[in-house]
């Protein structure tokens, strides 16, 4: 199996694990799309390179940039590319346990590292708006980090 599709393997396996974890929490997440808007909910998402590499893997070469402090996959108030979303997205919620979130966002982190340091990747932990930018400005980025 060729590297890149073990670490888009592996990413999965580590969505599937938060997955889980978020299902304990009973974390009741209204699927708004208000935390979206990261100016107005006042945070920011962060996102790891093995991230990057998973999303620019689906998405394609079609990456949206942010021009606003919106994310620019909510679309009509929604996710459009949620089965994709990256790990802050799955983590945080309106109305969650802000420790135990952070907690899981740490555990999160230092699998992607992990991730990271077993297949040699550059690590990268970088807002939204410079990660999607570093996948539209190269578009090899996936292919360099491999």
């Amino acid at each position: 199996m060729k590297q890149d599709s073990k670490i888009i393997k592996e990413v999965e396996a580590i969505y599937r694990w938060l997955d889980e974890q978020l299902a304990e929490m009973d974390s009741s997440c209204r699927a708004c799309g208000d935390c979206c808007d990261f100016e107005a909910f006042g945070h920011r998402l962060y996102i790891t390179t093995p991230e990057l590499i998973y999303f620019q893997h689906h998405i394609g070469p079609d990456i949206k940039t942010m021009t606003t402090g919106i994310c620019p996959y909510r679309i009509d108030g929604k996710c459009a590319v949620y089965h994709r979303r990256f790990s802050g997205c799955r983590i945080f919620s309106c109305k969650g346990d802000t420790q135990k979130e952070n907690a899981l966002c740490e555990q999160a982190v230092s699998k992607f590292k992990s991730l990271c340091d077993e297949y040699d990747i550059s690590y990268h932990y970088v807002y939204l708006k410079a990660g999607l930018e570093m996948l539209v400005e190269n578009p090899e980025f996936k292919t360099q980090n491999l």
